[in-house]
This record gives structure tokens, C-alpha cells and sequence, in this order.
């Protein structure tokens, strides 16, 4: 952020929409200039982190709990890049427990439901409620997350319609076919891995 401040402050004309409030705040420190999906309903570009990056880019998101929001705008966009180093590259997803996010109402049954799919698609593991200073944290929208450490994901397309499926799921974690472009850092340099093309550039 404090280099894009950087470009703008050179003259770079661009309008930005923050995915969570402790960013927008960052920006309006930093004199970035910001709008909302109501105003800007199509983005050029998202560019964002991740948790977990598969090689076809696919993704885990949430570890920050933006998620929900991180995802609207990532799907208002053209392209997505997603900027993180190795240690986020992974076979197969599941290593870091997925984020879900969840209505406060019925958590319990919400819960419930979520072990429910889970083990439907051959998944188990602890399904717990993510807190902050000892209290349950709370989204920028008002809801919770549940982190769901589920181990190996194989069919990732399964268990997000699984997810979707329970009403008192509001979002999760994978992001599937939203990132077109990894930018990835590592002990031997820069990676760009291109969904479109299925090809890793040095």
C-alpha cells in the first residue's frame, strides 16, 4: 500500500475499493484514493494475498477475515493477482484451516450443518470459532468466522457448494477461478504463475 501511495503521489490516476476498514483507513492515511462497488460496480484489478495457493490457483483466503468481502470485490474485478511468497504454495489445499464465515444467529447449528458436509465429502476435523483477545472476532459485516481444519481438500468445488448450501454459511474461504496471476517470492527469485496459459515464467 505505502508504495501504490508512492505511484499516486508521482501522478498515477487510479480509484480503489478496500476490502476491509482497517485498509480503507490505511489509505485515507496514505492519501490513496478510495470509492465503493456501488459507485465503481466493475473493478480492473484486484490484487490481494492468500493463505494457501494450489497449482491451478485456486485459493484459501480469510486467515486476515476479510473474506466476504475480499471475495465481492475479487469477483467485481477482471483479473485478479495474488501476491504471496512459497511458503503459500501447496499441492493440494487444506493445510491451513479454511475460514468460513457465519451468521452469529444459530451459530451452533451452523456448526452442526458444517460437520455434517464435511463428512459427507469424506472430511472431518475441529470446527472452531475464531477469536481475538479471548473474545469471538467479528467481521467488518458483523458476522463470525469458524476456521474449519479439514485436512487434504480434494474436490474443492464439492465442499464450496456444500458450504453454500447452509444457510447460515455467509461465505467461505476457497476462491475458485477468481486469481488469474500468482506473483510468487522465494529463495531463487520471482515467480509468476498464469492461470490463462497453465505456465510459470522465472
Amino acid at each position: 500500500m505505502r508504495l501504490l501511495a508512492e505511484k499516486v503521489a508521482g501522478g498515477l490516476d487510479i480509484v480503489g475499493v478496500a476490502t476491509s476498514e482497517r485498509t480503507a483507513a490505511l489509505c485515507a492515511d496514505l492519501g490513496i484514493p478510495l470509492s465503493t462497488l456501488d459507485e465503481v460496480p466493475h473493478l480492473d484489478l484486484t490484487v490481494d494475498g492468500a493463505d494457501e495457493i494450489a497449482p491451478d490457483l485456486t485459493l484459501i483466503k480469510g486467515g486476515g477475515g476479510a473474506l466476504l468481502r475480499e471475495k465481492i470485490v475479487a469477483a467485481a474485478s477482471g483479473r485478479m493477482i495474488v501476491i504471496a511468497d512459497e511458503s503459500k504454495l501447496v499441492e493440494n489445499l487444506g493445510h491451513f484451516p479454511l475460514p468460513i464465515e457465519v451468521s452469529p444467529f444459530g451459530l451452533a447449528a451452523t456448526i452442526a450443518a458444517i460437520d455434517k458436509a464435511a463428512e459427507r465429502l469424506g472430511l472431518a476435523g475441529q470446527v472452531s470459532v475464531r477469536l481475538a483477545d479471548g473474545q469471538r472476532y467479528v467481521t467488518d459485516g458483523g458476522h463470525f468466522i469458524v476456521d474449519a481444519s479439514f485436512g487434504l481438500i480434494r474436490d474443492t468445488r464439492a465442499l464450496s457448494s456444500a458450504l453454500h448450501a447452509i444457510p447460515g454459511v455467509v461465505e467461505h474461504g476457497l476462491f475458485i477461478d477468481l486469481a488469474s496471476t500468482a506473483i510468487v517470492a522465494g529463495a531463487g527469485g520471482i515467480r509468476i504463475i498464469d492461470s490463462k496459459y497453465r505456465q510459470e515464467q522465472d
